[in-house]
């Protein structure tokens, strides 16, 4: 049968975004619909197949799991039942998907398809966290030439495993794995699990695999001390005392005070934790004095910069000098890959996408296409990319991708013109301009209300002065805001009364921001110690004092919580 080729090169693909197996079928005959009880087996078999095809999975399964069944004595229950499995691996039915694969091993062992089983069920065991059954059938696949897809399946799923005992017994069982060998190497040194304990087997793999030494050298442990100083790089430009630069500069300074007030209330909890503040200017030339000052080596964090070209310095610097380095305000992901000593404070756009389309995905469905716009600029294109990748391994499909300058008017009504609005299962507006808001609302509201799919946006669009807060009210508008907070929550409150008293003003989003920062990475020294990677990575989240919650889970080196609101009676909705 030569579809089955079709159907696992479908699943290696699928696979390496980490996400359900896509079944790719032969030529859908034509359908209207499930088959009647009465149907033949052959018609039901038929129409099961089509149903799949179309993406109608609770129906597919309804027609081909009976025909499975050894009492059916179908001729072509084998495919049946595979076919089956994949229906419900698509609607992450795991362990039923689980119970088909093992039926169609169990009454049909001379199936001539066995790589594309053996295939699925590794996911499926995957899935389920069971990575010992998942090790021990992919390696029954007979067919070399699945190597490649095998290896990417191992790589994609091996950073989700957290319990060091199953990561052993598997390293004893599999000492020749390169993908597990690596894979366990990057939890080390990457993923902030390294103890002295490790450094021998952490030696062992970098030698048997002909890993890079300079890139997997061990975090040198630092002990816990009763007080912590931090560096503080920020472009203050206290050189400049001209109003315009202040003026341009109040993000630095309300920033700092909100860095300030968090030192203050760190005291009050008999946590002593010194800031050190360094003016780094406008330009890398500062920066690079301040990191020639021999103190700085001698800090326990570092919090800076704002600007890109003096993030790879710091980045560099906290490296070499193993002190971890907090980016304030970047969300670009690439900052902190390859180094466990560099953190950001934001979800990267990366995340934000990924996370965004699980939310959508669960909250929207994926029997139809999703539509995605996104404003040109490199963030809203990583987001983009990580989103239609997210969205797709759930099973899903983006029908429509677009990105659109919002400042040419040629380039945003392009973006717009020609949507398939009541065939869209949803649609995704990433861009953070002012003029996208307004012009993507109103063109969603010349749909009729029934017609008209769920729109996700940037959270920014609730302050845009050219929108009137109803336009989100009771509408189908959810809004994707990783610095949202509850004004009327108890610890903001607190903050907010506490910054009046010190400013004399209310806190800004970027005080809001320095003082959530230090409270939380504060608290993680205090917590674990200066090298505090691997009590982060293992830590549950944490709900913030102002924002909705920290997370570093798994080694993740920005931020996890991503909260997605919605507006109901003009009251917000956390969904996320």
């Amino acid at each position: 049968m030569n579809h089955i080729s079709s159907v696992l090169a479908g699943l290696a693909v699928m696979l390496v975004m980490a996400g359900p197996a896509r079944a790719q079928v032969p030529a859908k005959p034509k359908a209207t619909g499930p088959a009647t009880s009465a149907a033949s087996p052959d018609a039901r078999y038929r129409n099961g197949k089509a149903l799949l095809d179309q993406g109608k999975y609770p129906a597919a399964l309804k027609e081909l799991e009976p025909l499975a069944q050894p009492a059916a004595r179908f001729a072509r229950a084998a495919d049946a039942a595979y076919f089956s499995a994949v229906a419900a691996a698509r609607l992450k039915a795991w362990p039923e998907a689980e119970q088909l694969l093992n039926l169609l091993r169990t009454e049909y062992p001379t199936y001539p398809n066995l790589p594309d089983v053996l295939f699925l069920q590794g996911q499926v065991s995957f899935e389920q966290d069971d990575f010992d059954t998942a090790f021990k059938t992919l390696a029954l696949l007979p067919d070399a030439r699945l190597t490649p897809e095998r290896e990417l399946m191992k790589a994609q799923y091996l950073p989700r495993l957290t319990d060091r005992g199953t990561w052993q017994r598997l390293l004893r069982r599999y000492p020749a794995d390169a993908t597990l060998g690596r894979a366990y190497a990057d939890r080390l040194v990457f993923g902030g699990a390294f103890s002295e304990a490790d450094r021998a087997q952490l030696d062992a793999l970098v030698a048997r695999f002909a890993l890079d030494r300079n890139r997997y050298s061990p975090p040198a442990r630092v002990a816990k001390k009763s007080t912590y100083n931090v560096g503080v790089l920020l472009p203050f430009e206290l050189n400049d005392p001209s109003w315009q630069t202040q003026r341009k500069n109040q993000f630095v300074t309300d920033l700092y005070a909100g860095l300030r007030l968090a030192q203050d209330s760190l005291q009050r909890a008999g946590r002593t934790l010194q800031l050190f503040a360094y003016d780094t200017g406008a330009d890398t030339l500062a920066l690079k004095q301040v990191l020639a000052q021999p103190e700085l080596a001698g800090m326990d964090l570092l919090i800076g910069p704002v600007y890109k070209s003096g993030a790879r310095l710091l980045a560099r610097y906290a490296r070499e000098h193993q002190i971890v380095c907090v980016n304030p305000l970047s969300q670009d992901g690439d900052l902190v890959l390859d180094n466990p000593w560099h953190y950001l404070f934001s979800p990267s756009a990366t995340t934000q996408g990924r996370l965004a389309a699980q939310f959508a995905a669960s909250a929207f469905g994926t029997s139809r296409p999703g539509v995605l716009l996104h404003e040109d600029n490199r963030d809203d294109a990583a987001f983009a990319a990580a989103y239609k990748a997210a969205f797709e391994a759930q099973g899903g499909k983006i029908g429509l991708l677009r990105r659109f300058n919002p400042d040419v008017d040629e380039s945003l009504n392009t973006a717009f013109t020609g949507l398939d609005l009541p065939g869209a299962g949803h649609v995704v507006v990433m861009s953070e301009n002012r003029r996208t808001g307004p012009y993507a609302l109103s063109i969603m509201q010349q749909q009729p209300a029934a017609k008209r799919p769920p729109l996700l946006c940037p959270g920014s669009w609730l302050g845009n002065v050219r929108l009137d807060v109803q336009q989100f009210n009771n509408a189908n508008v959810y809004l994707m805001y990783p610095r949202y907070f509850d004004d009327q929550a108890p610890g903001y409150r607190r903050f907010r009364q506490l910054y009046l008293q010190r400013q004399r003003v209310p806190p800004s989003a970027f005080a809001n921001q320095g003082f959530e920062m230090l409270l939380y990475f504060g608290s993680a020294l205090f917590q674990y110690g200066p090298a505090f990677q691997a009590g982060l990575a293992s830590a549950p989240q944490m709900p913030g004092a102002v924002f909705e919650g920290q997370s570093y889970v798994g080694g993740a080196h920005d931020n996890q919580v991503v909260p997605v609101v919605k507006l109901t009676n003009l009251e917000t909705q956390v969904l996320r």
